[in-house]
């Protein structure tokens, strides 16, 4: 038998700071305890001991020192190494956060620094109506983002009071992954889908969010236009290198805010960091669209994203028309229109497509591939020779061009036969000089082959660029979304081209809109006001008549035609190089880039990607491609993890399916990004194996990749 003396020298005094959010200064308990006493046994004699009467369930123990949350209340302090030494800290879990939104305005609100950032951002979207969190994440900005605004602060007379939209009141609690107000198919519309107002007859499904309160809408109409100073404060040249040191704040999925050092309050940038926007929907998504097209609106106008001038107006025109009929009065109400029941909707789809009546079935194409045959010009660049273009016959078959002298020779050997699967596609046009030009970066061996293709007129371009954009990606004029993308250039070309449209454009339009609100500074310098002016207005004739939603699609659309769309920046070293590369990672490819000229040097596609390998020890991302190509290299701009994160994330994202009806697998996402020791299991992936296989310094991922596919 054990005495009280025996008992009481296997004790031990622990101190414990007390992090009361009522209290001014925080208090110290020491307890008295031992090793086998559990952690809720600690936190039932804290609150004893401190004696006041609240509700203290979303209080938890933080470890500063191994600068970890202590969770598992079932284990002891024993086995979570706890001693004498340990400065405890029980605080809530749930804190104040500040968050910059795409549309750059700040969202204040209640969120855990206890869970992981996966399911603090898909708790945070919940609380603003924004489907789709896990194409979203936390941006933490470096020390010079906010650093020039607050200079020009301090010069001011008048304090400037930030617009923050406070939503204290309703904190964002952990839940089910499927949640009031996401998308079923049999759920009723939420938005409006020509003016993306909340519908009135669905206002309930708002009931579980702090939004509800204020104006549910707030978040899903564009801001007015910031003036020619502000944007031109906020403007920096950036070049790739200052870009990929930007991309280093993105926060660890896999840890929890407190973990990574973030602080109560703290401002944070709320932004979509995978650039695969998946079931894009105007019934649901206003608020999703609305910062998708800000978040775009933001690259444009900064110049995150180059674009040519004749790109630069027609996204200034669907600004201005944005911008229009977002400040509009006259806004018409929809909501009373007769509603199809969705149910019926789909069973009628599925009876149609039962009986074989569906016009436009793909099953058809597949023993007939289609190829396309027309004279092209072709120009490839040589050192010291004038760009001149010569005249082929070209065939375009399956996922490769050949070319012929002329169209006779069709059925003998062609000059040369390009295969195009995972190459670049880079549209050279300009639409007021008649210029309809296709730019193909071919990887080989030891770098890219550059061939500039030029077509006659718009219908000939539009069906060869589209044709080239799918076999990059390893897909034929068969596949279903052929026709679209065919639409979708022509539709593009048709807002490029202002001589399309009358030129009408009223003295009263002149003076409500100021130009250089709409354009990039560079590009503001370039012109003058008034002749910018009318160069928007004529632009504005081809999309004067789009409702409201739909022009931001276009917008978005727009942006995501743009060569450089998607592209994330990090500085690397490549292994056995002796100079430093940017490497570009986007939804389907790795692109390496020189580092001084910006010229792409070699991509590889993610549908020729076998596996990954993290080397954790020494910080090194190694990657196996077929024909036994295989890259290694060093990440210098962040920490390898961010890196290993995006590709793993972009691999994750391209398991969605519409059946999956809003539910995620949250433990694939941690298996394919985390830095966690993993048992050596089989995935499966696309309906294909995806093996796993764990090592102590090391995560190796075998798989197969089926094409995101964007909206």
């Amino acid at each position: 038998m054990l005495s009280s003396s025996d008992f009481a020298s296997a004790s031990w005094e622990l101190v414990v700071r007390v992090d009361h959010p009522n209290e001014e200064e925080q208090k110290d308990i020491t307890l008295r305890v031992s090793g086998d006493l559990h952690i809720g046994g600690v936190m039932l004699k804290l609150v004893e001991q401190i004696n006041i009467a609240q509700d203290w369930s979303d209080f938890a123990l933080w470890w500063e020192q191994k600068h970890c949350w202590l969770l598992k209340t079932h284990w002891t302090l024993d086995k979570c190494g706890v001693q004498a030494d340990a400065k405890l800290v029980f605080t809530p879990q749930h804190k104040m956060l500040r968050l910059r939104l795409p549309n750059m305005k700040t969202v204040r609100l209640r969120v855990s620094f206890s869970t992981v950032v996966f399911r603090a951002v898909s708790d945070i979207c919940r609380a603003l109506n924004i489907r789709r969190a896990e194409e979203l994440s936390l941006l933490k900005p470096s020390g010079e983002y906010f650093k020039k605004k607050k200079k020009k602060d301090k010069n001011n007379k008048e304090p400037i009071i930030e617009d923050i939209l406070n939503l204290e009141g309703s904190p964002t609690i952990s839940g089910p992954s499927v949640s009031p107000g996401l998308y079923s198919k049999t759920m009723t519309p939420t938005y409006d889908p020509i003016n993306g107002t909340p519908a009135s007859s669905t206002m309930t499904w708002f009931s579980d969010s702090p939004l509800a309160e204020q104006n549910c809408s707030i978040l899903a109409f564009s801001q007015p236009p910031q003036s020619p100073e502000a944007l031109a404060d906020m403007y920096q040249s950036r070049s790739l290198a200052d870009k990929a040191k930007l991309n280093s704040g993105w926060l660890d999925s896999s840890r929890s805010l407190m973990e990574q050092g973030i602080q109560e309050d703290e401002q944070l940038l709320l932004r979509f960091k995978y650039y695969t926007f998946f079931d894009l929907n105007p019934k649901y998504d206003a608020v999703r669209i609305n910062q998708l097209y800000e978040q775009a609106r933001w690259a444009i106008l900064l110049e995150e994203i180059d674009c040519t001038e004749e790109e630069m107006l027609i996204f200034a025109a669907l600004q201005y028309h944005i911008s229009k009929l977002s400040l509009s009065t006259e806004i018409q109400d929809f909501t009373n229109e007769s509603e199809v029941d969705e149910v019926e909707a789909a069973l009628s789809n599925l009876e149609v497509t039962l009986e074989g009546g569906k016009a436009d079935n793909t099953l058809e194409d597949i023993t007939d591939i289609p190829k396309l045959a027309d004279n092209l010009r072709l120009f490839r660049p040589k050192k010291l020779i004038l760009k001149a273009f010569k005249q082929y016959w070209f065939v375009f078959k399956d996922t490769s061009i050949a070319y012929f002298k002329n169209k006779e020779l069709e059925q003998g050997e062609p000059v040369e036969k390009l295969n195009l699967r995972g190459c670049e596609v880079v549209p050279d046009v300009n639409v007021a000089g008649r210029k309809f030009g296709i730019k193909l970066l071919i990887p080989v061996a030891d770098g890219m082959n550059e061939v500039y293709l030029r077509c006659d007129h718009e219908s000939q371009y539009a069906q060869w660029m589209a044709a080239c954009i799918l076999a990059s990606k390893g897909k034929t004029m068969a596949d279903s979304s052929y026709q679209p993308e065919v639409l979708n250039i022509l539709s593009f070309l048709k807002m490029k081209n202002r001589n399309s449209a009358p030129q009408v454009a009223s003295g009263l339009e002149n003076m409500d809109m100021n130009p250089e609100c709409f354009v990039s500074p560079r590009c503001a310098k370039k012109h003058k006001s008034k002749q910018l002016a009318a160069c928007i207005l004529e632009a504005h004739q081809n999309v004067a008549q789009m409702p409201l939603v739909e022009a931001k699609l276009r917008f978005i659309q727009a942006w995501q035609s743009l060569p450089e769309f998607g592209l994330t920046y990090y500085l690397v070293r490549f292994k056995g190089s002796k100079k430093d590369d940017i490497l570009g990672i986007s939804y389907n490819r790795l692109i390496r880039i020189d580092a001084a000229t910006g010229i792409p040097i070699t991509t590889w596609r993610f549908t020729n990607m076998k596996q990954w390998n993290v080397n954790w020890e020494i910080r090194q991302v190694a990657i196996e491609f077929d024909q036994n190509v295989s890259i290694a290299f060093t990440c210098l701009s962040a920490d390898c993890k961010v890196v290993h994160e995006y590709i793993g994330g972009y691999i994750f994202l391209s398991t969605r399916s519409k059946d999956q009806n809003e539910t995620l697998d949250e433990d694939l996402f941690h298996k394919l990004t985390a830095h966690i020791p993993m048992d050596t299991q089989t995935l499966y992936l696309f309906q294909t194996p995806c093996l796993v296989h764990p090592s102590p310094n090391s995560s190796l991922c075998h798989l197969w990749w089926k094409e995101p596919q964007l909206t």
